[in-house]
């Protein structure tokens, strides 16, 4: 395994990190409240960065999202990249592709994903003589008041789960009934509802109902197992990024604050402790890189990306909470930057956890491997 980047993958990454480092400054996020950076994700897309992922692959979308969780960037690029532009790229067809790609490349589509942690899909699909339809409620999607299309993994009759696209309305979903794609009027109301939800990182989500709501599939069988462990995979590098950002905060923080004539950084504790969240940091960042070769060079990967879950949460979860802490009283305040970090990598954390779960499903992954 070579992690290297290419030269492509280098230029995107510089590129990336001029943008978010030119307009995700604190002020601009404190100013911003819980929205999607507009701003940002019209540049980001302009400079052609979400249309690059196809050519610098899923190592090329970890090194992106690094870059955008160092400054905690309010843009849906993980989401739109991992539940749209790749999935229809890899999964879908010809027709698919020139239909949905030229919009999810230029941002003028963004795409997410509903579902639950948990062996099975939380929506039901059924095949009417009008199509697909998809019926299941979803507490909390990211992204979701961002999204055009919304990615939902559904058990069909037949007991497969397969991979189903919708098309997503605003979040102020209308209070009287509509009729599905059968022609039945559900109580509820519209077949696609969905309300805004405010989650621990500011992610613009939103919970989403389906009542028969009209789906095209998209792929077959293996599809949402594929799209799932590029999705952990594209969050561990946002956890990474948010990691090293937080590490960052506290190396400058503990080098200029001083304690008895001394910088803190002089202290042992404090030294063992930010080393300590520094190797959990590239612990994350390296199993990131790993799982998205393996998916790159098309090599079986399903256990390198629950790995690399597992430590985003496990570890992520240790630094962000060190970094908080080793700034004392200030970083307690909701307005210091390092807090930011917290709650991202607490979001990530609950987003791609419990760690525990990913821990039994990656060891029934493992025997089952074994057995075979």
């Amino acid at each position: 395994m070579d992690f290297t980047p290419t030269p492509e993958q280098q230029a995107a990454r510089d590129l990336a990190a001029e943008i978010f480092g030119d307009l995700s400054t604190h002020e601009r996020l404190s100013a911003l409240g819980t929205g999607i950076d507009g701003e940002l994700w019209k540049a980001l897309c302009a400079a052609g960065l979400p249309a690059a992922v196809e050519e610098i692959g899923l190592v090329g979308l970890v090194l992106l999202l690094e870059e955008q969780g160092r400054v905690t960037a309010q843009v849906p690029l993980a989401a739109s990249c991992a539940y749209g532009l790749l999935p229809v790229a890899v999964h879908g067809t010809a027709e698919q592709c020139a239909r949905l790609l030229p919009a999810l490349r230029d941002g003028t589509a963004v795409a997410t994903a509903a579902y639950r942690s948990g062996s099975r899909p939380a929506a039901s699909a059924r095949r009417t003589a009008a199509g697909w339809v998809l019926t299941g409620t979803f507490p909390v999607v990211p992204w979701l008041r961002a999204a055009t299309h919304v990615l939902v993994p559904a058990l069909t009759e037949e007991g497969h789960t397969r991979c189903f696209l919708i098309e997503a309305p605003s979040t102020s979903a209308p209070a009287t009934p509509a009729p599905t794609a059968t022609g039945a009027t559900h109580a509820s109301g519209a077949p696609v509802r969905t309300e805004p939800v405010e989650t621990t990182a500011p992610w613009a989500a939103g919970r989403l109902t389906l009542h028969g709501a009209p789906a095209e599939p998209l792929g077959g069988d293996g599809a949402w197992a594929d799209v799932l462990g590029r999705a952990r995979t594209a969050f561990a590098g946002v956890q990474a990024g948010v990691c090293q950002g937080s590490v960052a905060r506290v190396v400058h923080h503990t080098s200029v604050r001083e304690q008895f004539g001394r910088p803190l950084s002089a202290q042992q504790g404090v030294l063992l402790r930010t080393a300590d969240a520094h190797m959990d940091t590239e612990a994350i960042r390296v199993t990131a890189y790993e799982a998205a070769w393996r998916f790159d060079q098309r090599l079986s990967a399903a256990t390198h990306a629950l790995t690399t879950a597992w430590w985003a949460c496990e570890a992520g979860r240790r630094v962000v909470h060190a970094g908080q802490h080793l700034h004392g009283g200030i970083g307690a305040d909701v307005e210091h930057p390092v807090h930011r970090h917290f709650l991202w990598g607490r979001q990530l954390d609950a987003y791609l956890g419990p760690a525990l779960a990913l821990l039994a499903e990656l060891g029934t992954l493992l025997t089952e491997e074994a057995a075979a």
